[in-house]
């Protein structure tokens, strides 16, 4: 029981120190979001670090049930969690792209990416389980919106 505690503490932390981590890059440049022209529907800015910490916090629990299942082989486990890794490093680099560099078109392309890997996360899970993947759905649903934030700003901002 406690190893398993401490598998989902390390998952959770991982997930929560990108997310931290990419903040803390990045925390010079977030005032773009009030300064720019932005497409109906867009949340307050307030409404982020909450909806991302939730989110985190999501990935980390499903990449912990993945990473604790025994009924698959480790090479299957491995490739679903690398597929995950993989959204968390390109999720990492999305908001240093779009804030620091403000460079919204390619922010625009590189989210393409992170939806990609999101849903060949999910989707690699599924096939190990069920609740891991369902637990990665609010992330891709929230990325897909970021998606029509990021091409909308871009659109509205050349």
């Amino acid at each position: 029981m406690k190893d398993k505690i401490k598998v989902f503490a390390v998952s959770i932390f991982i997930a929560l120190a990108v997310g931290g981590l990419s903040a803390f890059f990045t925390r010079n440049s977030m005032s773009i979001y009030n300064d720019i022209i932005r497409p109906f529907l867009s949340p307050p800015s307030w409404l982020f670090p909450v909806v991302w910490t939730i989110l985190f916090i999501l990935m980390g629990i499903s990449a912990a049930i993945i990473y604790l299942d025994k009924s698959v082989t480790t090479a299957r486990k491995n490739s679903a969690l690398l597929t995950y890794a993989l959204s968390l490093i390109v999720n990492f680099f999305w908001s240093i792209i779009f804030f620091n560099l403000r460079a919204f078109l390619f922010a625009s392309i590189w989210i393409l990416l992170l939806l990609y890997l999101i849903i060949r996360t999910i989707m690699k899970y599924y096939k190990i389980d069920k609740t891991a993947a369902f637990l990665q759905i609010p992330y891709l649903l929230w990325v897909s919106f970021a998606t029509y934030l990021t091409f909308a700003i871009w659109c509205l901002n050349r």
